[in-house]
């Protein structure tokens, strides 16, 4: 199993020594997220600085941009990182597409499928000379001379990861991507009975097998070295959950749960900017399904044991920069091996 972990730098000058921390600790890749900066731009600068790391974004809004400018950034990223580069892709919601980047939004589903499908005819384009010549209902690239083809990438394209909740776009994920980040807002049950049907809806209408698609899920973790830092961090997941919890497209993990109910609740805390509120009502019951809770050791069989049957890397995010601690649970879910005594048939 995989274990990746968050860029957690405000200057992209500094994810160059980041990026080979967490590599020399013996973590196999690193994300960025589209938040306060640039996705790319300290992938960029982790590349230079790197040698065996997988980097990520984990996501860059889809919708923001459009298919040409995607494909120049995944292939660049994936030549100068010699092959590493991930182009981890997300709608984000209809709000910010429209009010804070000013795009188009419609058909969010849809228009990531034909998104994905022509940033391949992009690069198929670029690797073979063949004619550009994609015509969809969102995007149309019917132009590409020479001058601006940068011909076959020696390393070839980028994996494409889309982020995905909803049945619809998990299934887009399963037929046109070539992995899911699963949102830190699930439970095994919502994984296990939502999120693996519909993948497995899409790998069937593109003929994929399983062992052709990567799942990669991020957890929340409270864990801590003491007993203040253990609780400061369930206090950070119990306002995570709230956050996600308060957005309506992540409203199907709480259904799932019985917790639907909590969901406008949220929001309307949101609207009025009454966050620490929001905290106070996560209850213990859903903190400990959703988050991942306890002392590194059990962080870590958790993950491996519990939330792991079905993924092929993890990314336990703590919200706070504790590399050792996070290289410790990562050796942990790599190494440990279950307890004959958990297993079926074992005996205490």
């Amino acid at each position: 199993m995989k274990v990746d972990a968050s860029m957690l730098t405000r200057d992209p000058a500094d994810a160059g020594p980041f990026a080979r921390e967490l590599e020399n600790l013996g973590l196999d890749g690193v994300y960025t997220f589209e938040g306060q900066h640039d996705p790319f731009l300290p992938l960029a600068v982790a590349a230079d600085h790197s040698a065996s790391i997988e980097l990520i974004t984990a996501i860059a809004v889809a919708f923001a941009r459009n298919p040409m400018n995607l494909a120049n950034l995944g292939y660049d990223l994936n030549l100068m990182s010699k092959g590493r580069f991930i182009l981890g892709l997300g709608s984000q919601i209809k709000p910010h597409i429209e009010r804070r980047y000013s795009m188009p939004w419609s058909k969010p589903a849809s228009r990531m499928a034909e998104m994905v499908k022509a940033i391949r005819a992009i690069w198929a384009c670029w690797a073979t000379g063949e004619r550009l010549d994609f015509k969809g209902e969102f995007y149309s690239h019917t132009m590409m001379t020479p001058v601006f083809n940068p011909g076959p990438n020696p390393y070839g394209d980028p994996r494409i990861f889309l982020a995905a909740i909803g049945s619809r776009m998990t299934e887009v994920a399963g037929e046109v991507g070539d992995g899911i980040l699963l949102h830190p807002l699930n439970t095994p049950g919502f994984v296990n009975e939502h999120t693996l049907p519909a993948l497995q809806r899409g790998w069937e209408k593109a003929g994929k097998q399983r062992e052709d698609f990567e799942i990669s899920c991020q957890f929340m973790v409270a864990t801590g070295d003491t007993e203040e830092e253990f609780e400061n961090a369930k206090a950070l997941v119990r306002n995570q959950i709230a956050f996600y919890g308060s957005t309506p497209a992540y409203k199907p993990v709480l259904d799932h749960c019985g917790w639907g109910d909590l969901q406008p609740r949220l929001r309307d805390l949101s609207k009025e900017g009454k966050w620490q509120a929001m905290g106070g009502l996560i209850s213990d019951e859903m903190l400990t399904t959703i988050g991942v809770i306890g002392t590194p050791e059990e962080v870590a069989r958790q993950i491996r044991e519990q939330r792991s049957q079905h993924i092929d890397r993890v990314s336990p995010t703590m919200y706070v920069s504790n590399n050792e601690l996070l290289a410790k649970i990562a050796g942990l879910i790599k190494n440990d091996q279950p307890n004959p005594a958990d297993q079926e048939g074992g005996e205490a």
